[in-house]
């Protein structure tokens, strides 16, 4: 009995500790998109949950360790759907697939989106942290790596150098997702196209990449 009891007790700490992990990330993401990454303190966040600064470093050893636990969720739950679309065994269909999957999780996630791939701060964090170990990164980019070259094992893409493929593939996807995240996209549709096409334009432009690389011999 007081064995259980016991059990009990670490189970309620151990669920406490992860809200409060869950509270401090989510408050945090909050103040960095809405301040910029170097205008957040420690102190910042605290006040904003109303516990203490020490209670943060109980969790985090600093504000850059607190982003990067952030940029390492939205890798996570990206790469998780890139890793089940390695059931699609047509390689072009898996790569207008993972197409079709990153502009999804960039609309649903702008939040983490804009954390990811836009801000500075979490990828400066990275680079003098842990550029060589960063696995959530790494399996994301291999991911497509992997797709370009059993596309071209196919006779898709041509002999272009299968990095400077994905990366331009990444580039253009990423591009027609920050325009449309930025509201510049809706506005050039609107300036510039018949009213009809306005609702389609973002699946155009993907899909003329997608004939664009299908067409490269």
């Amino acid at each position: 009995m007081e064995e259980a009891v016991v059990k009990n007790k670490r189970l309620e700490r151990t669920e406490r500790k992860e809200e409060v992990r869950k509270r401090i990330l989510e408050v945090a993401k909050d103040l960095f998109l809405k301040h910029g990454y170097d205008s957040v303190s420690i102190r910042k966040i605290a006040d904003k949950i109303a516990i203490s600064p020490t209670t943060i470093y109980l969790y985090y050893k600093d504000k850059g360790d607190v982003i990067y636990a952030l940029h390492q969720e939205g890798f996570k739950s990206l790469a998780i759907q890139f890793e089940v679309l390695r059931s699609v065994e047509e390689p072009f269909e898996r790569l207008k697939a993972m197409g079709k999957s990153y502009i999804k999780f960039a609309l649903e996630n702008p939040d983490f989106y804009e954390l990811m791939f836009i801000m500075k701060g979490p990828i400066e964090f990275v680079e003098r942290n842990c550029a060589s170990e960063w696995e959530e990164g790494k399996a994301a980019f291999e991911a497509l790596l992997n797709t370009v070259a059993d596309c071209q094992h196919k006779g898709y893409l041509g002999a272009i150098a299968q990095h400077a493929m994905a990366l331009y593939i990444w580039s253009t996807i990423h591009g027609i997702c920050s325009l449309k995240l930025q509201g510049h996209l809706d506005h050039v549709v609107k300036t510039h196209l018949p009213e009809e096409k306005n609702a389609f334009a973002m699946e155009e432009a993907f899909e003329t990449l997608t004939a664009i690389l299908k067409g490269i011999k």
